[in-house]
């Protein structure tokens, strides 16, 4: 091979052919495409939770999402408690009978508990004269905390103490914090 065939080929090599050019951009849209459709499966796997995996855990004792309840389709367990602002009075749950009642444990340092107590206090003032009763009941705390925690988010609707044993949320099965039961208005969770 002389100089003249190397410089030949050399020059032929370093013209673009329009048939690999076009080869390229192809291989390259078609290539960006599946990143971004790879990407966005990637997503959506990542940003929704598996069936066994629906809590997920914030801090210490409190969880977010859904968490499927034993008592689930079952009488929902009397209690009967003193209300945290005026301990003299003792509220049953059957005392809400035929009413539909959202029953809340909470606990004043719970971050997620924080978050969420102003949007009950304004879905209450919105429903309350709709037959549906809120009721929270504050899971071990002094009652010095939970007072001020029911001052701070100027919360109006009745808010019970369980007791120090904390024997009405183990008998809901409650495993975090803020944990809310829907009970239907014949009892049932």
């Amino acid at each position: 091979m002389d100089m003249h065939d190397m410089t030949e080929n050399s020059v032929e090599a370093a013209i673009p052919k329009k048939h690999s050019r076009k080869r390229r951009t192809v291989v390259f849209v078609t290539v960006t495409i599946m990143n971004g459709v790879l990407l966005t499966i990637l997503g959506f796997a990542l940003l929704t939770p598996a069936a066994n995996q629906s809590q997920t855990t914030t801090s210490k004792n409190s969880f977010l999402g859904d968490v499927h309840s034993p008592l689930s389709g079952k009488p929902a367990p009397d209690f009967a408690l003193s209300m945290l602002t005026k301990s003299n009075v003792i509220v049953h749950l059957t005392d809400f009978k035929g009413e539909v009642v959202v029953l809340n444990f909470w606990q004043s340092f719970c971050d997620p508990c924080n978050t969420e107590a102003p949007f009950l206090q304004k879905t209450w003032t919105q429903i309350h004269e709709q037959k549906i009763v809120f009721i929270g009941i504050d899971v071990p705390d002094t009652p010095a905390a939970a007072r001020t925690f029911l001052q701070k988010y100027a919360i109006t609707y009745p808010n019970l103490e369980d007791t120090l044993d904390g024997s009405i949320s183990s008998r809901y099965s409650i495993d975090g914090f803020p944990e809310t039961y829907f009970i239907d208005q014949n009892g049932i969770v």
